[in-house]
């Protein structure tokens, strides 16, 4: 049974989700999966299951029981760490799992180069794009030719992490790389995916709530395509969850609802994707582990593409 080597940086309930995935995935294609953390803190109580599924804990890379070389590499630490968690395994893991947003907004200028090998495999997490109502959408796009898009993603921050005070996470604090500009990355991500970079883009953001925070919980777009426009809605606030996108057409709106898991096309059909949430982050997991033993040496989607992506959503194209 082949053994596959993977250092977590970073087990909050994102990097836990990713180790659980992939150790879920190993299993079902009969590899062995040693995983190991490099951890700020040996102290700090792992969420529930994990223990068991690593092999070492510690809290430098110069630690005996690290390896010189991973099959994996995961920087699923607080985004304003990951250059330099990038930094301490340059050259030691054959793919990198990066979570989304690559960097944080005050270091969106950093250059890559310092950062990655040549040729270095890397992914960026990009879940919404394997969602079943995503990949529903993708299937009819060619088909319907919009002339607007309207995206919103409306939902209420403390209820993100439930028995979690939403004031002491990431998400409510700027240096920590919070807020929803680039916190809901996800809706650009996918734009870019779809339709491509737009030609030209306007924001405006800032804090209008009563949450206790001092991140943006409010941003909203307008951009401009060649033959079309795009509305994005972004916040942080909205009671009732609202995630999906909207392309009026010529016989009508189709709409992704991805709250819902439907697809409405302009016929007035429905068409019913309603899955757990995970199974968009096991495709993932699938497709990356794919990728890391392939010979493809570009994901798709590279960090380069990742902070184009990053600076489009603070207004920079």
């Amino acid at each position: 049974m082949r053994t596959i080597t993977a250092l977590f940086i970073g087990l909050g309930s994102i990097g836990t989700r990713h180790l659980k995935n992939m150790d879920t995935l190993c299993r079902q294609r009969g590899l062995t999966l040693q995983a190991d953390a490099l951890r700020s803190d040996l102290q700090r109580p792992l969420r529930p299951g994990v223990e068991p599924l690593l092999h070492a804990q510690f809290t430098s890379l110069e630690d005996p029981q690290a390896l010189a070389q991973y099959d994996l590499a995961f920087i699923t630490n607080p985004t304003s760490l990951h250059a330099q968690a990038l930094e301490w395994v340059r050259g030691r893991a054959g793919a990198l799992f990066i979570e989304k947003p690559i960097f944080s907004a005050e270091q969106r200028d950093l250059d890559l180069s310092a950062l990655l090998d040549p040729g270095q495999k890397a992914y960026v997490a990009a879940p919404m794009r394997w969602c079943g109502t995503m990949l529903a959408l993708k299937k009819v796009l060619p088909t319907l030719h919009p002339y607007c898009a309207r995206v919103i993603c409306s939902s209420y921050l403390p209820d993100w992490r439930p028995g979690v005070d939403y004031r002491t996470v990431y998400s409510a604090h700027r240096a920590l790389g919070g807020g929803v500009t680039i916190d809901l990355i996800h809706e650009w991500d996918y734009l870019v995916d779809l339709f491509g970079v737009p030609q030209e883009i306007h924001n405006f953001k800032g804090t209008y709530s009563d949450l206790e925070i001092d991140s943006d919980d409010l941003s909203v777009y307008i951009a401009r395509y060649p033959s079309f426009l795009a509305e994005v809605h972004l916040d942080y606030f909205g009671r009732g969850y609202r995630r999906a996108i909207e392309l009026f057409c010529k016989d009508g709106s189709a709409v992704a609802d991805f709250g819902a898991g439907t697809l409405t096309l302009p016929d007035g059909s429905v068409q019913h994707c309603e899955e757990d949430v995970n199974q968009r982050y096991l495709r993932e997991m699938a497709y990356f582990l794919d990728y890391a033993q392939g010979s493809e040496r570009q994901s798709c989607n590279p960090p380069a593409m990742a902070l184009n992506v990053l600076k489009l959503t603070l207004g920079e194209i």
